[in-house]
Formats: structure tokens, C-alpha cells, sequence
């Protein structure tokens, strides 16, 4: 277990605001972001991508048909954007088609890919792009012969591909679920963090069912990680600096059951931590008052809406996240910026 110091010092540097409490602070994002993709020039793109790459990436080309290291690619593993690294299939998504390129059959979700029509080259298609650095990945098409009716066409030189490695899940409830997607998911060792529903009674909730307050559900985080890469510890540490775990069904304005603090813990492990880290830290009197946030078994996590997924970085310009979510994560990038992908 790392040092409850540490996590002292972390707590003493990082506000424990909600999303709801709006702050007015303005800080240089972190260079070695994935926030900065978009913002790279052209120059600095050729400078980090081969020239085929570049072509396919940034020129939207199109690489020879039957030519790609993936196309006829079979291990288990998880395939990423070339441009930053973003996760956007898996390989149980991938399957043999004749068309002479990698094609998968549904994404990664939370909002990974971008669909757009294109109706170049005189052709009516949709092509897709990576939602975090607007990379060219190739189209997506209504053939597929999967129950999904999809086949994605991708360029392999729009992939890296990693290894399939031993992977954890937890789920975890901090108020509003944008900061804390927003967070998670740039953390090197965390493969995936989708927003949704947790710990409720009502089958498959919409967001407008869960703002009621009626369906037992909080707003939380499903995050799946390389525990070689980063802990569940670590994973825990971060939670407690990242909001307000002393308020009660409350984070700053946000008000309601389904703005909890909780931990759905999915193995002994992960209980016996999250436990003795509450103990310690109540202990320790880092709070003024004591900690409330739930310690429960995991039993249903249903994602969100699209919209929902990938928020902060689809909307950045909207005043909310300008001036609430953003103001957070600048702090998180400049207190875990070691901890970073990069």
C-alpha cells in the first residue's frame, strides 16, 4: 500500500470541489496531454507520424487494399489510434471480410470514433475519425455481416495494436461523471472509463429516470485498467482527491442520491483497500468531518447515453466545462502529470 502521507499531500493540493462548484482559474493545460492532440500543428504531426501515416491520418489517404500488417491480423489484443494512442477496438470486434482492409464490427464505447458524411470522390459514405486527435481511420458501412450490421473499414496504418494483458475493472461514484471520466480516462494504465449508472433497481435507466433521485442509481465511472501500469491503489488515491467524500448525496451544487460518493468493489481486494484507506484517512482527521461514501458490492453498471460519453472532451467550449470541468482538470493534470499517457 503506498504511504497514507502521500495521499495526505495529494488531498492538501487538490480543492475538493464538485462539479457543480463553478471555478475561475485558468492554468496551461499540460503539454504531454492527449487534450492537445487537435491543437498539434501540421509540422509537429510529420514530426510524430511516418510518412504513410501522415498521408492516411492527416491527408485522409487511403492505403492499397490487401496490403496492411492488420488486415489479416488475428491476436488478442486492443487496437489504437496511431495518431495518440486512443483505444478503439478490441479483437473479438475484429472479423475476416474480403474488402482488403481491417474490419471490425462495433467500437469501443464511449464515444471514441466520429461519424461523418463524406461524400467525396463522387461516393455517398460516412467516414469515421478519432474523436480525440481527428485522425482519418477509413468508413464505416451497412454491410456487415455480424449482428451489429456494421463493418468499420479501417487503414492498418491508422492502428497500433497492443497485446492483449491482464485487465481490472471498478466502478466508482464522485458526483458528476464528466470530471471523473474527464480524469481517469487520461491516466496511462487506464485502458477505458465510461460514464454510466450504478447500483440501482431499475433496468437499463435513462439519465432523466436517474435525476429523479427514484431509481437508487449513482452517477459513476466504470474504470478498466492495466493494474501492471497503474494500481488499484493509486486508482483509489485519486478517487478520494477528486471530490468531496465527506458531503452526503451532495457534490458542491449538485444535490441528490444519485450524486453519492460510493465504491462498487468487484473483489475482496478492492473492499479491504477502499476500506482501510476510509479508515486511515478518517484516522488521520484529513477531513473536517467524516468520510460517507458507500462501500459496496458491485451488481449492475449500465452506461450512459452517448452524449454523456467523452463530454469534456466533445465540449469544451460550452460554459460548463469551460468554467467548471475545466478548472479541475487542470489541477489533476498538474498534480498526476508523471502519471499521464502520454
Amino acid at each position: 500500500m503506498k504511504k497514507i502521507v502521500q495521499i495526505n499531500i495529494l488531498l492538501l493540493i487538490f480543492l475538493f470541489n464538485s462539479c457543480g462548484n463553478a471555478q475561475n482559474e485558468n492554468q496551461n493545460d499540460n503539454k504531454n496531454n492527449t487534450n492537445n492532440m487537435k491543437n498539434l500543428t501540421e509540422k509537429e504531426w510529420k514530426e510524430r507520424l511516418t510518412e504513410e501515416q501522415y498521408h492516411i491520418l492527416r491527408e485522409k489517404g487511403t492505403e492499397r487494399p490487401f496490403t496492411g500488417k492488420y488486415y489479416m491480423h488475428n491476436e488478442n489484443g486492443t487496437y489504437k489510434c496511431a495518431g495518440c494512442g486512443a483505444e478503439l477496438f478490441t479483437h473479438d470486434m475484429k472479423f475476416e471480410s474480403e474488402c482488403g482492409w481491417p474490419s471490425f464490427d462495433r467500437e469501443i464505447e464511449g464515444g471514441k470514433i466520429i461519424k461523418t458524411p463524406d461524400y467525396s470522390h463522387g461516393m455517398r459514405r460516412v467516414e469515421i475519425t478519432c474523436a480525440n486527435c481527428g485522425g482519418h481511420l477509413g468508413h464505416i458501412f451497412d454491410d456487415g455481416p455480424t449482428e451489429t450490421g456494421q463493418r468499420y473499414c479501417v487503414n492498418s496504418e491508422s492502428l497500433t495494436f497492443e497485446p492483449e494483458q491482464t485487465l481490472d475493472t471498478i466502478t466508482l461514484a464522485a458526483g458528476c461523471f464528466w470530471c471523473v471520466e474527464a480524469a481517469f480516462d487520461k491516466l496511462d494504465g487506464v485502458v477505458s472509463a465510461v460514464s454510466g449508472y450504478a447500483g440501482g433497481h431499475l433496468k437499463n435507466p435513462t439519465y432523466r429516470e436517474v435525476c429523479t433521485g427514484n431509481t437508487g442509481h449513482a452517477e459513476a465511472v466504470q474504470i478498466t485498467f492495466n493494474p501492471e501500469k497503474i494500481s488499484v491503489e493509486k486508482i483509489l488515491e485519486i478517487f478520494f482527491t477528486i471530490h468531496d467524500p465527506t458531503t452526503l448525496n451532495r457534490q458542491g451544487g449538485d444535490v441528490g442520491t444519485q450524486y453519492r460518493s460510493g465504491i462498487f468493489y468487484q473483489n475482496e481486494k478492492q473492499k479491504e483497500l477502499a476500506e482501510h484507506i476510509i479508515t486511515t484517512l478518517n484516522d488521520q482527521k484529513v477531513f473536517s468531518d467524516p468520510i460517507v461514501t458507500e462501500v459496496t458490492p458491485f451488481t449492475n453498471f449500465y452506461s450512459a447515453e452517448n452524449y454523456h460519453q467523452e463530454y469534456y472532451e466533445l465540449n469544451k467550449q460550452e460554459p460548463y466545462c469551460q468554467f467548471v470541468v475545466k478548472p479541475k482538470l487542470d489541477k489533476f493534470y498538474k498534480v498526476y502529470k508523471e502519471l499521464l499517457k502520454k
